[in-house]
């Protein structure tokens, strides 16, 4: 159902299930998948392609042009999965030529009220950015992270899977994956995201070995390079901690600590 009110240009792609509240605007790149929810006063843009099942709240801005001064009105793209949520006034940009053109949103994320997704980002599924959270360009985000209210991560961070900031935490290096951020404008790692590996159905042998890796990066004194000759080892016997290999191999911008 298409209310009345709402403007759909000629060329947008619209499954017929797709429902489309009044007074939206649906631009003439964008096409929409099955059983869609489009609430009131939203606007979809750009070159902008959603999967099915996906729900927007009022005055979200979806698939509008970079805020970047480089971008100079390059094709570029975002592309949404399946089953995400967002909320009331959320935004998210399209890609830039110089971050490879696409932002993406993979499956079932929350995006709270006034949460912002830049160009040029990567986010994962399974994932919960509270109220006001706000991603810079080309930031990757893992699956199955929680961002509570108000927290900001500086441009080019990744953010490994699991992992769990706390309020207004302002991120400016790559967080491993299974780990707790917390400090405001300071943040550092305070310990392994213990509840969240819980609730996500981690054993607890695996959770006991995840501690032990996390010793190995935050306890011993090590430098990356020689806690990831360590944890090669551990891995052996618990496969969850190729996760924590892989990204601190990765990572560029260094580890918060």
């Amino acid at each position: 159902m298409i209310h009345a009110t709402a403007i759909i240009e000629p060329g947008a792609k619209l499954h017929p299930s797709v429902k489309v509240g009044p007074y939206s605007i649906i631009g003439s790149g964008v096409s929409v998948g099955a059983d869609t929810i489009i609430g009131p006063h939203v606007v979809i843009s750009g070159d902008t392609k959603i999967g099915s099942r996906n729900q927007f709240f009022q005055f979200s801005s979806i698939g509008e042009a970079s805020q970047d001064k480089k971008y100079q009105g390059e094709p570029t793209q975002l592309v949404i999965g399946d089953d995400n949520v967002f909320r009331e006034c959320v935004t998210v940009h399209r890609g830039t030529v110089q971050g490879g053109s696409v932002t993406r949103i993979n499956n079932d994320n929350l995006f709270m009220a006034n949460s912002h997704v830049a160009h040029d980002c990567i986010v994962g599924s399974h994932n919960i950015l509270a109220n006001s959270v706000a991603l810079a360009g080309h930031v990757h985000l893992g699956d199955r992270v929680i961002m509570s209210g108000m927290c900001g991560v500086h441009q080019f961070c990744h953010v490994g899977s699991y992992a769990f900031i706390s309020t207004a935490s302002i991120v400016l290096k790559d967080v491993p994956p299974y780990v707790m951020v917390t400090g405001g404008a300071d943040p550092t790692v305070c310990g392994l995201n213990v509840t969240g590996l819980k609730r996500q159905g981690f054993s607890a042998e695996t959770i006991q070995n995840l501690q032990r890796a996390y010793k190995v990066i935050y306890r011993q004194g090590l430098r990356v390079e020689e806690a990831v000759k360590v944890l090669l080892d551990m891995q052996k016997e618990c496969p969850e901690i190729e996760l924590f290999v892989d990204f601190l191999q990765a990572s560029e911008r260094g580890i918060i600590r």
